[in-house]
């Protein structure tokens, strides 16, 4: 893939002080899923975000505080947590989805292959394409299966064979055998669980880095729960994915790494402990982690 820079734009001015490197940086991604800096490879399971002292606000209401997370490369990162931690908007933080929402701010760093993803220079158009998103509830336009696929890669000017993107990313959605003879149907003809894997697919198509899930399952049946788990897992290889989820059996089986926030007396969300998925759920550090994870509150 031609390499692109995360070139300027004029949006709302950032909070923090951050200063612009003396040259733009390049950012490319192989067919592989890897990304390179300045045509380095990055290892495999280095830190792909890294987020540090992290504050977030609604005006003066500070929804989370101090977060430090480090995201690993090709694995599956759950956040878990009692309800009005801030799991959510954490995880919007991650490709400033937040910037739509008037009188918010974010304090501290979030940077994506060493680059601050909050500066100046940054275009969070160009976030959000490389940092995809899917929500809790299935959410496809009212178009074709085809044309929700195509919709993201026509907005971004994708000049290929379109065709072959939209199968791919059904594909890769675990979603093209059941889908491929009904491509003009409406996405909104689907089930629940083949919708939220249209949307994976729709967020595939645009050729992200990161995926993030906030609770993909939360509307789904146990059988259309499971096979969406499968798929994160079959995916991982090529991307890599950050879940917000409230099940504790979920994060326990299709995680990697388990970050575990609880809600302070402010109402601020803080980490708690953070660990391998098999360390937080059979051997945590914190006796709230344990209290949590083995159903004790939250």
């Amino acid at each position: 893939m031609n390499q692109t820079t995360l070139s300027p734009e004029p949006v709302r001015p950032v909070e923090t002080e951050r200063d612009e490197p003396a040259t733009p940086v390049s950012i490319s991604v192989t067919p592989a899923g890897h990304a390179a800096i300045d045509g380095a490879a990055a290892p495999d399971l280095a830190p792909i975000m890294r987020l540090q002292g992290v504050s977030f606000y609604y005006g003066a209401f500070r929804a989370v505080k101090d977060i430090s997370i480090d995201v690993p490369t090709h694995r599956i990162t759950a956040l878990i947590g009692p309800s009005g931690c801030g799991k959510s908007t954490l995880l919007r933080t991650m490709n400033r989805m937040n910037d739509l929402i008037t009188g918010t701010r974010v304090e501290g760093t979030i940077t994506y292959h060493g680059e601050d993803l909050y500066a100046s220079y940054v275009d969070p158009v160009e976030v959000r394409r490389r940092i995809g998103m899917v929500f809790q509830k299935p959410n496809p336009f009212p178009k074709s299966i085809y044309d929700n696929v195509a919709f993201g890669p026509r907005l971004t000017g994708f000049k290929g064979d379109l065709d072959g993107l939209v199968e791919s990313s059904l594909q890769r959605a675990a979603l093209w055998n059941e889908v491929k003879d009904k491509l003009k149907q409406s996405g909104l003809s689907l089930s629940g669980g083949q919708q939220q894997r249209l949307c994976i697919a729709r967020a595939i198509a645009t050729e992200p880095e990161v995926i993030l899930m906030d609770e993909p399952c939360s509307a789904l049946d146990p059988r259309a729960t499971l096979q969406i788990e499968e798929l994160m897992a079959d995916i991982k290889e090529r991307y890599t994915i950050v879940i917000v989820t409230h099940n504790m059996q979920q994060a326990a089986r299709a995680s990697d790494r388990t970050v575990f926030l609880n809600m302070a007396d402010d109402r601020a969300g803080y980490v708690v402990e953070q660990d391998e998925t098999i360390t937080i759920f059979t051997n945590p550090a914190n006796r709230l982690t344990e209290d949590y994870v083995s159903g004790r509150f939250g």
